[in-house]
């Protein structure tokens, strides 16, 4: 059962409510005030072609987004946490005030080009079967992403750390689960789609019980798309494009995000019902890997600073923070998933 948590307070609406809108665009904020302002500037700013309410759950962040908000956009339902309640529960807060047909998940990284919501909402009128719709992403320098893939499997993750890598063993695996950024322009039907930009029938994200709850950050985009999956198909639509910047805040929030990352991925493997041998196989190869992926990143940061080459040291650097999050307070959760 979908179970909500009450926000510490909410911003009313400036105005008297409009009539039911067609799509309600769900987005949480945690310490982006910039990105967000540049996300709801590109949702509110230019007509989209289709009727619709932002609701922006602000999760206790320290950086002045909430009163942004307020300030700027009065237009926009704001809801404050305290502190942060993750991912899952912050969106199903949203969904549970939203009056829209449909909830169009958000990331706050994202630009939102004029008309785009009025295109996948005609998407999802000439595919009324249709459980979860996705647009195309494209990074901050055009580039299309990869934003849909197939499930994973514990066969493709053992090829990402070091002993498999190096022997190639698994790799089409691997390859088929990260799918390919040229998907040829053509509308298909996916396993996962990104949860940076999702657009669900309100019934049908009710009937599959919302976002879970058990995920902080990292994999329940994974477990809704194959909870919704299993009765309405995933569709992936390219002849829509958002701009994604992508990980923005994961970069800023580098241990957490990391750390949570593969704790919420492990999870899906647990509950989508992975033996409990490859389990065990997978989180001991994880856990052998860290250090050294840690060890050799270091490295590399070494050498790529005395070289001068700063950014890509930096990068080094910055993963190898991540890892070393993960060592340090992030492998007690690992294995109790």
């Amino acid at each position: 059962m979908l179970t909500i948590p009450q926000p510490t307070s909410v911003h009313p609406i400036a105005t008297a409510a409009p009539p039911t809108p067609d799509v309600s665009v769900c987005i949480v904020n945690w310490n982006c005030r910039e990105l967000l302002r540049d996300c709801l500037d590109s949702l509110l700013r230019h007509e989209q072609g289709a009727g619709f309410e932002v609701i922006v759950v602000d999760n206790g962040s320290r950086d002045g987004a909430a009163d942004m908000v307020a300030r700027e956009f009065p237009e926009v339902v704001l809801l404050r946490n305290e502190k942060n309640l993750g991912f899952a529960r912050a969106n199903n807060q949203a969904a549970e005030r939203a009056r829209g047909r449909h909830l169009f998940f958000l990331n706050n990284d994202t630009l939102v080009p004029p008309e785009a919501l009025g295109q996948l909402l005609e998407e999802a009128e000439r595919r009324p079967d249709a459980g979860i719709l996705a647009p195309r992403l494209r990074d901050g320098r055009g580039r299309v992403q990869n934003s849909w893939r197939t499930l994973p499997t514990v066969a493709a993750l053992l090829h990402r750390t070091l002993p498999f890598r190096w022997t190639g063993l698994f790799r089409r695996a691997y390859q088929r689960y990260r799918g390919r950024a040229d998907d040829g322009g053509r509308t298909r039907t996916v396993d996962v789609v990104m949860g940076a930009a999702m657009l669900v029938r309100r019934e049908r994200f009710l009937a599959a019980g919302g976002w879970d709850e058990a995920y902080t950050f990292g994999g329940e985009d994974i477990d809704l798309c194959a909870r919704i999956g299993r009765t309405h198909p995933v569709v992936y639509c390219p002849e829509t494009e958002i701009v994604h910047y992508g990980r923005v805040s994961s970069r800023q929030n580098i241990g957490y995000a990391h750390s949570q990352t593969v704790i919420g991925i492990t999870r899906f493997l647990r509950k989508s019902g992975t033996q409990p041998a490859a389990l065990l196989l997978y989180k001991t190869a994880v856990t052998l890997d860290a250090p050294l992926t840690w060890l050799g990143h270091m490295t590399e940061w070494a050498w790529r600073f005395l070289r001068g080459k700063k950014r890509a040291a930096a990068r080094s650097r910055l993963a190898a923070r991540g890892l070393g999050h993960f060592l340090r307070h992030g492998l007690r959760e690992f294995w109790a998933v």
